[in-house]
C-alpha cells in the first residue's frame, strides 16, 4: 500500500446526498440456516437503488464506494449480524486496491465486525474497462482475508474468461437464468453446466432470485446449495430480514 494512494482514496470531497441499506438474507439450505446477508444500498426513507445509483457520477464514484462500504458494516454491526456480510463495490471506483480498502478495515474494527465475515462482490454486467485491474483487486482482497463474489453471473461482460483467470469464493447465478427453469431445458443445461464447473472448482454455487419452490427444488436436485430470494426473505430497511420457515418444506 503506498502513501499517495492512501491519501488519494482518502481526501475526497464529502458527498452531497445520503443513503442506508437493506439486508436480504441468503440461506444455506442443506442446513436450514442464515449463511450470510446481502446490503443493498437504499434511500434514507426506503427508496429504491436505482434512487440512489441516479445520484452517483465520475466526480463521486468514488467517495460513494468508500462510504457504502463503511455504512454497510457499520448497519450490519448495530442490528447484530453474525453472519457473513456481503458488499457489493464498484471496481472502477478502486484507485489501488491496498489503500482503498483501508476504510473498510477501518469500519471493521471501528464496529467490531471481522473482516473475514466480509465478502465483496462485483455485478458480472458492469462492463470492465480494465479487467487486470479488476483481478489485481480480488487478488488483494484475498490477500487481506476477505471472500470474494462474482453476481449476476451468466448476464454480463466477463462471463468464464473471467473464471477462468480468477477464482472467486463464491458464484451467484443471475436471476434470468433462475427465473421459471424448472420449465426450460436449456436454462438447466447452462445452469447444470456452471454447477458442476463450479464445483470442480471448489466455489460455492448461490442461485439469486429464487421466487418459487419449484425453481427452489430443481435447483437443490442440481446440488445448487445456497439461495438468495423472495421465497426466503424480501430486502428488509435498515433491519434484519425473518426467513419464512415454510421456504424450507
Amino acid at each position: 500500500m503506498t502513501v499517495s494512494g492512501y491519501n488519494r482514496c482518502r481526501n475526497l470531497e464529502p458527498l452531497d446526498f445520503d443513503f442506508s441499506y437493506a439486508y436480504q438474507p441468503i440461506v444455506d439450505f442443506r442446513n436450514q440456516k442464515i449463511f450470510a446477508h446481502e446490503a443493498l444500498v437504499r434511500g434514507i426513507n426506503g427508496e429504491s437503488a436505482a434512487f440512489v445509483l441516479a445520484k452517483v457520477n465520475d466526480d463521486n464514484r468514488y467517495r460513494f464506494d468508500q462510504t457504502c462500504r463503511a455504512k454497510a458494516v457499520e448497519g450490519a454491526a448495530k442490528l447484530g449480524i453474525r453472519e457473513f456480510l456481503s458488499i457489493n463495490f464498484l471496481p472502477n471506483a478502486v484507485y489501488e486496491p491496498g489503500a482503498c480498502i483501508r476504510s473498510t478495515f477501518e469500519a471493521a474494527q471501528r464496529y467490531n465486525f471481522p473482516k473475514e465475515r466480509i465478502i465483496f462482490e462485483v455485478v458480472e454486467g458492469e462492463n470492465i474497462a480494465d479487467r487486470p485491474h479488476l483481478l489485481n483487486i480480488f487478488a488483494e482482497y484475498r490477500r487481506f482475508g476477505f471472500k470474494t463474489a462474482i453476481d449476476d453471473f451468466g448476464a454480463g461482460y466477463a462471463g468464464l474468461n473471467l473464471l477462468a483467470e480468477f477464482q472467486p469464493d463464491i458464484v451467484k447465478i443471475d436471476m434470468d437464468l433462475v427465473r421459471d427453469i424448472h420449465n426450460s431445458k436449456p436454462k438447466q443445461a447452462i445452469v447444470e453446466g456452471v454447477v458442476h464447473m463450479c464445483h470442480k472448482l471448489d466455489i460455492k454455487v448461490l442461485a439469486e432470485g429464487i421466487e418459487t419452490k419449484a425453481e427452489r427444488d430443481f435447483l437443490v436436485a442440481s446440488e445448487v446449495n445456497y439461495f438468495q430470494g423472495y421465497l426466503f426473505c424480501k430486502p428488509a430497511f435498515e433491519a434484519v430480514g425473518k426467513i419464512d420457515p415454510a421456504a424450507f418444506l
